[in-house]
């Protein structure tokens, strides 16, 4: 099993735009074969120390059957239109490919 823990930093302000669009290609991704959870989160102030808290990130955490399919999820047609639709209000993402240990 492979796992994603992805961090989308967004331009200032499109927090709820862009979830908004994320959102609403959620059921294409969970249909995609191979995709055991695709879940976007946000922080949530809890008051303990050491939070790093940013309401301009977004957060996807995925777990994919292989690493093949998580690589055939990236070129996903409904992927590539959501790219193009929500790429505007991103500044920069960064991900976390991980295997269980």
């Amino acid at each position: 099993m492979i796992h994603v823990v992805a961090s989308i930093s967004l331009k200032s302000g499109q927090l709820a735009a862009f979830a908004e669009l994320f959102k609403a290609n959620v059921p294409a991704v969970l249909a995609e074969e191979g995709c055991i959870e695709y879940t976007p989160a946000w922080d949530a102030a809890s008051g303990i120390e050491g939070q790093d808290l940013d309401g301009d990130r977004l957060m996807v955490i995925e777990k994919w059957e292989s690493l093949d399919r998580l690589k055939a999820h990236l070129e996903a047609p409904h992927m590539l239109a959501f790219r193009e639709k929500a790429g505007h209000l991103v500044d920069s993402v960064e991900l976390k490919i991980l295997e269980n240990a």
